[in-house]
């Protein structure tokens, strides 16, 4: 185990992180992937300067030969002896993330000083990403070979920050490890890894994402999730049926879920869907083992819970109330998002938590003003019925009397108690009212430069209780401590 002072650890963040990873964990992998993503696939130069930034690692070198002459790659011609012919025959963009996988995975599987809790750890979360990028690429099988190839390797770096910092092998590791053994929920973990690191791993892999250069598609499927073009969500599924697909007891409705919306973007019967991930599963453990990683294997996601059969009952809905200690906590980690001045994404996330959590409603999400100003789109939600949320709440910014255009035009927090009385009636056309809870909601303005960029929502809709003016005040509070970090961020 390597040394390190865990002290004050909640206040190194993701910039610490990301430097410490790059110059001293690893320095190699860093110094490769940049020279790799530097290179212009167009000019004749970068292919004599690929060879050479991996010709003095013959462990490397043949790991990418032995992929390129695999069945995957192989164009049916003889076989290719040369990383420079590799690149030739089949394309420099894919020898290129050939590379980058096959440096990455060594540089992992090679990590000394771990101990068995956090080795383990990291073979597991390797073996998801890599059949995360397997999954990734066949769901886009109808798409070119470049973009193919470009949403390969963003899947499987979907999770670098996490897989960077187990291979560390830091105190740390040793902390969050055991630590994580002691939670119960998905909740609890992310809260610890805050705690521990600072940050949150995924975070960490946007900063080294941007710090390493690893391409817009990875860098805009980690700040924006949500987005629905073919290439982002199909690395966002991907990677939710494969972490699903790693658990020992996985949560079959979730699964079942995930399997609809999957499929529903392929124009597929689910049943095919699934016939597809069990063969992308095998081909899997053939490209695991072409690149020396056969370790990973026995860590991949087992598709037998694709042949058992999938209930569609759906677990009781989690209703929260409100939880001063929580919106504390949450008003706490907002105070440090502000001195530290984090990411727009972190702090969105924090304030949408403590909403929901705190404040105790049912739903609640962000939306952010479109490029023309004229409707409200959603960009991040928690709590019930999310995908539906996403899907329904568009709103137009035409109407001048609208309780949304009010909360942008004002800049001011809005607390409808009863929609239907005559306070609120002409400020609600039936495209919002069809959207909005009837038992009423909460908006406040989110403000960066003294301008509206958007709006928070928040209702109880599934439970049908009503909210308060404490449940106002609170959801006020935890909003305008956003608003503070979006401005300390700018100056």
């Amino acid at each position: 185990m390597k040394v390190s002072n865990i002290e004050n650890s909640r206040y190194k963040g993701v910039e610490y992180w990301t430097n410490r990873i790059s110059d001293q964990e690893m320095p190699a992998l860093c110094s490769t992937v940049k020279t790799l993503e530097k290179l212009a696939k167009d000019d004749v130069s970068s292919l004599s300067i690929l060879g050479k930034s991996v010709m003095h690692d013959n462990a490397l070198t043949s790991r990418i030969l032995r992929v390129a002459n695999s069945v995957t790659y192989s164009k049916g011609i003889s076989q290719v002896t040369t990383v420079s012919r590799a690149a030739v025959v089949l394309g420099f963009d894919t020898i290129k993330n050939i590379c980058i996988t096959a440096k990455l995975l060594s540089s992992l599987l090679e990590a000394e000083g771990l101990s068995e809790g956090v080795y383990h750890r990291m073979l597991k979360l390797m073996a998801q990403a890599f059949q995360a990028a397997m999954l990734t690429k066949m769901l886009l099988k109808g798409y070119d070979e470049e973009l193919q190839e470009e949403v390969f390797i963003a899947s499987l770096l979907y999770h670098l920050g996490e897989s960077a910092f187990w291979s560390t092998g830091c105190a740390e590791t040793l902390v969050l490890d055991n630590k994580l053994n002691q939670c119960d929920s998905s909740q609890q973990m992310n809260q610890v890894v805050r705690e521990v690191l600072g940050t949150t791993f995924e975070q960490l892999s946007l900063g080294l994402a941007r710090s390493w250069g690893l391409g817009h598609l990875l860098i805009k499927s980690l700040s924006q999730p949500d987005q629905r073009t073919p290439e982002i969500r199909s690395i966002f599924l991907a990677n939710k049926l494969s972490e699903i697909l790693c658990q020992n007891s996985p949560n079959m409705a979730e699964l079942s879920k995930r399997l609809q919306q999957t499929a529903g973007m392929l124009g597929l019967e689910v049943d095919e869907l699934k016939g597809r991930i069990i063969r992308c599963h095998k081909a899997t453990k053939t490209m695991a083992d072409a690149y020396g990683a056969r370790i990973l294997v026995e860590h991949l996601p087992d598709p037998k819970y694709l042949q058992e059969e999938i209930h569609e009952s759906q677990p009781a809905p989690v209703i929260y109330v409100s939880d001063a200690n929580r919106q504390l906590q949450c008003l706490r980690e907002l105070t440090q998002c502000a001195l530290n001045k984090q990411d727009f994404n972190q702090v969105l996330s924090i304030t949408l938590n403590g909403i929901l959590t705190g404040v105790g409603v049912d739903r609640c999400c962000v939306l952010l003003m479109a490029p023309n100003r004229k409707s409200l789109i959603p960009r991040i939600v928690h709590g019930e019925g999310v995908e539906q949320m996403k899907a329904s709440f568009k709103i137009s910014l035409n109407s001048t009397k609208s309780v949304f255009q009010d909360c942008i035009s004002l800049k001011k927090g809005l607390f409808v108690d009863n929609p239907s009385s005559s306070k609120w009636r002409l400020f609600m056309d039936d495209d919002i009212k069809a959207i909005t809870s009837a038992t009423g909601f909460m908006l406040a303005p989110l403000i960066m430069d003294q301008t509206a960029i958007g709006v928070v929502y928040a209702d109880r809709e599934s439970s049908g209780r009503r909210l308060s003016e404490g449940d106002f005040t609170s959801f006020s509070h935890l909003v305008d401590m956003a608003n503070v970090c979006f401005t300390t961020s700018t100056k």
